[in-house]
């Protein structure tokens, strides 16, 4: 039996595929851009079509480089998470736009829920906030107000992208893992599946969504026409969750933070399904024999797309890489504080109205101290964060970085600063791919757990604090000015 493993890792801002032996060695990888729309402000939408093309294209790659479908054992999948698609059953061609979980167009929505008192009962269910993050208010919102959902009556189906991306692998299975189910609203992550509370809260009827499954398991095989012969499909998971398991963090107490379009942190609890007071999620992070494992979590909206931002539309820099040796060639922010809130702030401030903002500029500052700021903003985000876990009792003891931004030597450094604590950074900073692949060789049986499955885990490199605490304090003293002028 082949030990080859297919990860399909659709993002939000590209489609990779990546074939990985079953020691956890990155045998190659394909990649292409998703094109991103922004009908209008607050809104962020994707084409469903594009998504399949580019993801097909580059699966494709990586199966040839394989040697052909024979020569692998199993596909994992691993997704952007709260963004949700509407597709025709009869022919798995999407009806619109995928609405992307940046998207903020239900806003008003979420916020007039609040008003009637909603919030508290659906955080209890779902360890979720009554905000236009999750996926529940889109699917109503775009049920009420795009007439072509509608005439599609029982041919309607919904669900977020590895729900889409398997329905067309395979030709028709309609199905969703219970981390990105559990990123609806619309599942009670502490019992079985669909909760028939929050489907009435967001008017979704249960006919149109996929059926809740484990993450690692056979789950089906996808249409011989797509690689030259079938593969099993054998394991799927939102990406934060994969990256929770790409960077080992199996034991409870265990914290990773992924820095890539937005930045996510959480923090393993094991089978006791957390409920926060200090304004984080909770998840479920994977689920395997009907059994779940959960994780306290804190979003960030924004954080490698703040660097796109300087990059693409301010012209501040010409790749992201150009930020490190910018940031190193000052000594300080010189005054200049980033707050990123381009598309509101999340975890723990949830304030999808706030505006980012740049504060603090005056004739000395160069773009140099912008630069930095920008990175600065990262530890700043994960030092709230790090305040509102250990306020529910999840201390960090150490910190797992992984993603885009975590190349960035400069950046790892002031994390460990800012937080006081060690950072440990992967050498094979993909672990989301990583986590995906670990889920398919359990699935696939390659692996008996997924503690087995760790030995795919390659070295790590350590940042030790090395700031005062004098210096420290004086960057959260100004951070603490600077959001408080965006939270006004």
């Amino acid at each position: 039996m082949t030990s080859h493993l297919l990860v399909i890792d659709e993002g939000t801002t590209s489609t990779r595929a990546m074939l990985f032996s079953a020691a956890g060695a990155c045998l190659g990888r394909a990649q292409r851009p998703v094109t991103q729309h922004y009908p209008a402000p607050g809104r962020v939408e994707h084409d469903a079509a594009e998504i399949w093309t580019l993801t097909l294209e580059c699966a494709r790659e990586m199966v040839t480089l394989a040697g052909g479908a024979d020569k692998i054992a199993g596909i994992g999948i691993t997704n952007q998470r709260e963004t949700i698609v509407f597709w025709d059953k009869r022919t798995g061609e999407p009806l619109g736009p995928a609405i992307v979980w940046q998207d903020r167009r239900t806003a008003d929505m979420c916020a007039t829920l609040k008003q009637r008192g909603a919030e508290p009962t659906m955080q209890a269910k779902t360890g979720l906030r009554l905000d236009p993050y999750f996926s529940g208010s889109k699917i109503g919102w775009a049920l009420e107000h795009w007439p072509q959902l509608k005439d599609a009556g029982c041919n309607l189906a919904v669900g977020t992208i590895e729900s889409y991306l398997v329905y067309r692998l395979t030709g028709g299975l309609h199905i969703s893992d219970a981390t990105n189910a559990s990123r609806t609203a619309l599942m009670a992550i502490g019992s079985s599946g669909w909760d028939d509370g929050l489907l009435d809260l967001f008017n979704v009827p249960r006919d149109i969504l996929p059926e809740i499954t484990d993450c690692a398991e056979r789950l089906g095989k996808t249409l011989p026409e797509h690689f030259g012969g079938s593969i099993e499909i054998c394991g799927l998971a939102g990406d934060q969750q994969a990256a929770t398991i790409g960077q080992g963090c199996l034991q409870p107490g265990q914290t990773k933070a992924t820095f890539g379009t937005g930045a996510f942190v959480l923090t393993q609890t094991g089978r006791t399904l957390p409920q926060s007071k200090h304004r984080l999620l909770s998840t479920i992070v994977w689920q395997i024999d009907g059994e779940r494992h959960y994780a306290l979590e804190g979003s960030v909206f924004v954080a490698g797309s703040l660097i796109q931002w300087l990059r693409d539309d301010l012209g501040l820099i010409v790749c992201a890489p150009d930020t490190e040796p910018l940031a190193r060639s000052v000594s300080d922010n010189g005054g200049v504080y980033v707050v990123p809130a381009l598309s509101g702030l999340g975890a723990p401030h949830w304030q999808p109205s706030a505006r980012g903002a740049i504060l603090g500029l005056s004739f000395a500052a160069t773009k140099a101290h912008i630069a930095r700021a920008a990175l600065e903003a990262m530890a700043h985000q994960a030092h709230d964060l790090k305040n509102a876990f250990a306020a529910d009792g999840a201390e960090w003891e150490e910190l797992r970085i992984d993603g885009g931004m975590v190349a960035n030597d400069w950046m790892a450094q002031d994390l460990a600063d800012m937080l006081a604590i060690d950072v440990e950074r992967p050498s094979f900073i993909e672990t989301t791919a990583l986590g995906a692949a670990m889920l398919a060789g359990v699935g696939a049986g390659l692996y008996k757990s997924l503690q087995d499955a760790a030995a795919m885990r390659q070295a790590v490199m350590r940042f030790s604090p090395q700031m005062n605490d004098r210096e420290r304090q004086k960057r959260l003293d100004g951070w603490a000015d600077a959001l408080a002028r965006v939270l006004m």
